[in-house]
């Protein structure tokens, strides 16, 4: 049996274990860290406000239009109808049509429907538009794939509309606009669309500085690959790199590329991935620094580039900021949890916007990874342990069903929870 991957499960079987003590202790009266958190406080969205703050083809709302679909097209097994008694669909052409849509947006719908029913009791979501097949739309709109749909409460209670525009935001559809006094359009990201693949990753053409000064493309690095990250104080330093949580060398996917100003870095990453930055306003020392996702960057914000070994890293100003489609997407992780890449430092982690979270959970690959280094030499270690297969590692993987069990639904970012990614 593959000894590193025996340590790591014992590992973590043993910090579930202490976890699940530890809360069972926490649970009872008193001011522990068991205690009840205070709900999300929602806020409406006002009249002919949209989120995201883009238009709905683009890359960071929706994608692009992808074509009619009709009954007679191959396309057409795309569409799946939504039987949900706990949803009204009007269907005023009485064919059917509205309960037709893509998977992605049943999901959403149906999740919707529970937001509705818990937010007013005895109130349910309606639909009014959903599945055009007659062309009473706008030209390229998403109702004629099934990607977007026109909602109401049951009670038809306009004053609640600008609160069921958030539920949606908060259910998880890619664009939502509150359009009309008479109801809300919501629209998801196509099936197949790569605007709709997310995770925390950074493309295989990003480079990482070895330890012998040479650069190395992320797609190739090998566990005990010495590379450049940076310690607590900000210190540049060399850090182990042990494994991959995703890795995906043929998908292409959206990148977040993030440009500074002098000296000109740039450094692409995915949405759901964190970057080290700190406030435009903030002093220039690191312990302003804050994880943030790359979605929630801002130009004039700082972020924290290389300027040589044995020197800290030294902020920078964010320039500008872009989305790219580029192939293929790795997510190493390093003993130390940072990484410098392309001359950026980034963290390790993503999905959740708490790095220091996120580094104690992989204390057990850290320490598994240890005592593998000092068993096995780095041939054996790299033929036997850390390498994986592409995909989501196993470890992510109970990480995060872990953690949705002992998060809330916003302590994720949503598009790195839509694919169960890193």
């Amino acid at each position: 049996m593959d000894e590193m991957l025996l340590l790591t499960r014992i590992t973590l079987v043993c910090l579930i274990c202490c976890s699940l003590v530890s809360s069972g202790l926490a649970c009872g009266p008193g001011r522990g860290y068991g205690r009840r958190r205070h709900p999300k406080k929602l806020t409406p969205l006002a009249y002919k406000q949209f989120i995201p703050n883009v238009a709905e083809k683009t890359l960071g709302a929706s994608g692009r239009y992808e074509g009619k679909i009709t009954r007679n097209s191959e396309r057409f097994k795309e569409l799946t109808p939504n039987y949900n008694p706990d949803i009204i669909f009007k269907d005023e052409e009485n064919t059917g049509a509205d309960r037709l849509m893509t998977q992605r947006c049943k999901d959403k719908l149906n999740s919707l429907a529970i937001s509705v029913m818990n937010q007013w009791p005895g109130v349910k979501l309606r639909v009014t538009e959903g599945w055009d097949e007659d062309g009473h739309h706008s030209e390229e709109s998403l109702h004629y794939e099934g990607r977007s749909v026109d909602i109401t409460t049951s009670d038809r209670d306009r004053s609640k509309y600008g609160m069921l525009a958030r539920l949606a935001v908060e259910a998880g559809f890619d664009w939502v606009y509150y359009e009309s006094k008479a109801h809300i359009h919501c629209s998801v990201k196509a099936e197949n669309s790569v605007a709709a693949k997310s995770g925390g990753c950074f493309p295989g053409s990003a480079s990482v500085i070895l330890h012998d000064g040479r650069n190395k493309l992320i797609k190739d690095l090998n566990p005990g690959d010495k590379v450049l990250a940076a310690d607590e104080q900000g210190n540049l330093v060399f850090s182990d790199f042990m494994m991959f949580i995703d890795k995906d060398p043929e998908s292409r996917r959206v990148f977040y590329v993030i440009e500074t100003e002098e000296p000109h870095k740039q450094i692409a990453l995915t949405a759901a991935h964190l970057l080290f930055v700190a406030d435009s306003n903030a002093t220039a020392g690191f312990h302003s620094i804050k994880a943030a996702f790359a979605s929630k960057v801002k130009p004039g914000q700082r972020v924290f580039i290389n300027e040589g070994v044995g020197s800290q890293v030294k902020p920078v100003a964010v320039k500008r900021i872009y989305l790219e489609e580029y192939e293929g997407s790795f997510a190493p992780v390093t003993a130390q949890g940072t990484i410098v890449v392309d001359q950026v430092l980034a963290s390790c982690y993503a999905v959740i916007e708490e790095h220091r979270w996120a580094h104690w959970a992989f204390a057990p690959v850290r320490l598994s990874y240890g005592v593998a280094s000092l068993l096995f030499s780095k041939d054996n270690l790299l033929t036997n342990s850390t390498v994986q297969d592409d995909g989501v590692h196993w470890y992510s993987n109970a990480l995060y069903q872990l953690g949705t069990w002992v998060l809330d639904k916003g302590s994720f970012h949503p598009l790195g929870m839509s694919i169960n990614s890193s």
